[in-house]
């Protein structure tokens, strides 16, 4: 355990929260494609075959998702500049977290304006819809990362965006 907390620049117990949760995440994502891939292939939950090919798709897609992360991390620990490699696994969860509630929040906004996927052309819902996220997704992450306790990480991050976009009058230092 020590080599782990050692790997992680894990100093408190507490932080070992954020490697349990970022396990737990990539275990229930592998899950739920897993499960999308065997509706797919039309097999019925029933099927003697279906527990085996979800343990096995599961794992395979869980294996490939921390390869995959472990090398983001890499990439990324630098680049962001964090004090702790835990810090890079709470700026991800926290990044998960603002996408899907921003996108769950979306939905009701925009079908309280008349603004439905059936009823629209997608050349005018996608956009309004981003639109609506946007901004949305902007408070999201810097509420969402303060209770990750990476505030200055995002508050950094947003202000370092929205100038690329050139929206940096929005915010003063």
């Amino acid at each position: 355990m020590q080599k782990f907390k050692d790997r992680w620049e894990i100093k408190s117990n507490w932080q070992l929260i954020f490697p349990l949760l970022g396990v737990l995440s990539l275990l229930i994502s592998s899950y739920l494609v897993s499960t999308r891939i065997l509706q797919a292939m039309d097999i019925s939950q029933t099927d003697s075959a279906y527990i085996g090919l979800l343990s096995a798709f599961t794992i395979f897609l869980s294996a490939l998702l921390l390869f995959i992360t472990l090398k983001l991390f890499t990439v990324l620990e630098s680049r962001w500049e964090v004090t702790y490699r835990w810090e890079l696994i709470a700026i991800f969860i926290a990044f998960a977290v603002t996408g899907s509630t921003a996108a769950k929040i979306s939905d009701p906004i925009i079908s309280f304006l008349g603004i439905h996927k059936e009823t629209v052309s997608g050349w005018l819902y996608w956009p309004v819809r981003i639109l609506f996220v946007f901004p949305i997704y902007q408070v999201l992450l810097l509420i969402v990362g303060w209770l990750f306790g990476q505030f200055k990480f995002f508050w950094k991050f947003e202000k370092k965006m929205l100038s690329r976009m050139g929206l940096s009058r929005l915010f003063v230092d």
